[in-house]
């Protein structure tokens, strides 16, 4: 089924039970700035859910908001069925203290743009502080986890390393293995690659692809085309704040509805090739 309302294309994805995630209508101002309109999207359990749009489209501005990173003007947000970011007291809502936002964002983990590892600190230490601190894993515990990502990111001898020491795809790999190790039910990504060099950004594509292969749930705020429509489960399409298709990815790259989404794909398939010639 196809909605159709004020510019609005949505076609979710069928799928047994409640989403994992739903955004329903979200409002956000800065001063007099629009960043999101109405802003709705599903994420249901092992879906990979890319994100694209111009620059600001509010692509950063959702996963921030869903992140409680923001504060959202209007409209409503739930993971696992709890509202974020607010409570009901008798038939009233009121924000979260500051705790209880802290509570929630636990089930979840964002991977920045730039990478935010603390330099004083070992990749080993950068890993395991979260899940000690935060979660309550065993430093042996919060220690096995980190040296078993580094192997899957291919990482293992760098454990003792300082972020310095690392090239920028492997820091960024090394913040998206922190996100990983407090064993999250949603990861959240902001542009993870556009702080790189273009040489390095395979390494981290390849470490995202095999946890899209592993069922994480993810939604991935991304200019990389290819990689979404190799990896992405459905492809949202962002324009002015707005949802403007949210569709297969298939679909959504195959037999684009909306004029703005066609011209995008046109472009974006124009400048990836002007980069590989």
């Amino acid at each position: 089924m196809t909605m159709e309302s004020s510019g609005l294309i949505v076609q979710p994805r069928m799928a047994d039970g409640s989403p994992l995630l739903r955004v329903s209508n979200v409002r956000k101002r800065f001063g007099d700035q629009v960043a999101l309109d109405r802003a709705s999207l599903d994420v249901y359990e092992g879906e990979v859910v890319a994100i694209l749009g111009p620059s600001g489209s509010g692509k950063s501005t959702l996963v921030r908001c869903i992140d409680q990173l923001e504060s959202i003007d209007g409209g409503s947000m739930s993971f696992e069925g709890e509202l974020l970011g607010f409570e009901e007291t008798r038939g009233h809502l009121r924000p979260l203290t500051d705790a209880g936002r802290r509570r929630q964002r636990r089930r979840m983990s964002m991977v920045f743009q730039q990478f935010n590892l603390f330099p004083h600190w070992t990749v080993l230490r950068n890993i395991t502080e979260a899940p000690m601190r935060v979660h309550g894993v065993s430093a042996a515990e919060a220690r096995q986890r980190a040296l078993e990502l580094l192997e899957r990111i291919g990482l293992a001898d760098k454990a003792d390393a300082y972020p310095r020491h690392l090239s920028g795809g492997q820091q960024q790999r090394v913040a998206i293995a922190r996100a990983v190790a407090v064993r999250p039910r949603i990861l959240l990504f902001d542009e993870p690659t556009s702080a790189l060099d273009p040489e390095l950004v395979d390494e981290v594509l390849q470490t995202m692809k095999s946890l899209a292969a592993a069922g994480h749930t993810m939604v991935v705020v991304t200019h990389e085309v290819a990689f979404a429509r190799e990896v992405a489960d459905r492809c949202v399409f962002m324009a002015n704040g707005r949802v403007v298709e949210d569709r297969p990815a298939d679909d959504f790259f195959t037999d684009p509805r909306s004029e703005r989404l066609r011209t995008f794909l046109t472009r974006s398939g124009r400048s990836q090739n002007e980069v590989a010639d």
